[in-house]
């Protein structure tokens, strides 16, 4: 089967390098999307392992489409009764960017109407009740082309299970996590967060360390389908856990103005299962003292959602001053303001457009 997973922008390369781990083949890497190929072994491998990966679509077909004939037949022309049974539900939803078929409400439709012609012509019913499982198809139209998938895993895979609340300014789960691959964050590694938050970078960085898949914690659409056979979601769910380090030397330390933000961390870490291998505690960025060999990760207040955009250049200055970064304490700092390195005080080493959510941001990485 074609595979396709979207991600953030500038996440790209380190979905790729995900992807190839679990065994993916024939890549192919467009803007905020992987494809690839693979098995329901893959599917489910993917669902569990991909840590930046938003979900796990499975592609069954690509074609032109300028008129609502063309997106009609294209449609039909899909074999869905390979995983849609007779009594199954198949929702459809989607977008449509830069194409004469703009009205998504009118794509919805036009696909739903087409998807049960077909299912009609297989199953010799008038008429469906769908009260089975769920198979959400998806559709993508972008400029003129359709792209159909039936979407596996329901609920977005930044959601693990273990941030059930946070503070105002979270940072998105998979952001982090491409963010940690990034820092290069190891089974030995001591990783601390100066503002912490909810505690996002320091579980993530627990998850990379001690090779947990963070998928692990909840379900997903798919294991429900009747196509696929169930003994492949319990064989790759057991694999999963023999994969992790329980003996990891991995140490997460978080500080936090905020006694409440020190609470919430320290709830979310209980809640992933990485509670014995992360410390937090309320300390003002003022005080905040280096950890000699440790990696720094950071999303600093941006001005646009907490602070004002002064208070947080001052913080920016105050972690200048606080930070040494360098090879033995490299720091990987995200935030949108253009200026950021001279209120730090030091040019990055290098840097990588971001996004999180809607807002560009820059990865400031120092490391030499």
């Amino acid at each position: 089967m074609k595979i396709t997973c979207p991600c953030l922008f500038g996440l790209e390369s380190v979905l790729s390098y995900e992807i190839k781990k679990i065994g993916g083949e024939n890549l192919t890497v467009s803007d905020g999307r992987v494809s690839f190929e693979g098995g329901f072994d893959i599917v489910a491998k993917a669902n569990l392992w991909l840590s930046t990966a938003e979900r796990v679509l499975i592609e069954l077909s690509d074609f032109s489409a300028t008129s609502f004939e063309e997106l009609f037949v294209g449609v039909k022309n899909i074999p869905f009764e390979e995983f849609i049974g007779e009594n199954d539900r198949f929702p459809v939803k989607g977008h449509s960017i830069n194409s004469k078929l703009h009205s998504v409400p009118d794509c919805q439709s036009i696909i739903k109407k087409a998807v049960v012609d077909r299912l009609k012509s297989v199953y010799k019913k008038s008429w469906f009740d769908e009260n089975g499982d769920t198979y959400q198809i998806q559709f993508n139209i972008l400029k003129d082309h359709a792209y159909i998938y039936l979407d596996t895993t329901g609920v977005a895979l930044h959601k693990r299970g273990y941030r059930k609340t946070s503070n105002e300014a979270p940072i998105k789960e998979t952001l982090a996590a491409g963010i940690v691959d990034l820092a290069r964050v190891r089974s030995d590694s001591v990783v601390v967060d100066p503002m912490c938050g909810s505690g996002t970078f320091l579980i993530e960085s627990a998850y990379k360390a001690l090779n947990v898949a963070p998928g692990i914690r909840r379900s997903f659409a798919c294991e429900s389908w009747g196509s696929m056979d169930s003994t492949v979601w319990k064989n790759e769910r057991s694999i999963a856990l023999q994969s992790i380090n329980k003996n990891g030397d991995f140490k997460a330390l978080g500080y936090d103005i905020d006694d409440s933000c020190v609470d919430l961390s320290q709830s979310n870490a209980k809640k992933a299962g990485v509670f014995s291998k992360v410390t937090v505690k309320q300390r003002d960025i003022g005080k905040f003292k280096p950890v000699e060999g440790s990696i720094t990760i950071c999303n600093p207040p941006y001005g646009e959602r907490l602070l004002d955009i002064r208070s947080a250049e001052r913080i920016y200055k105050t972690l200048g001053e606080r930070l040494s970064p360098g090879k033995n304490n490299p720091c990987y700092i995200i935030s949108p303001h253009e200026e950021f390195e001279s209120f730090f005080g030091k040019k990055a080493d290098k840097r990588r457009k971001l996004y999180n959510g809607m807002i560009k941001c820059q990865l400031y990485m120092y490391f030499k």
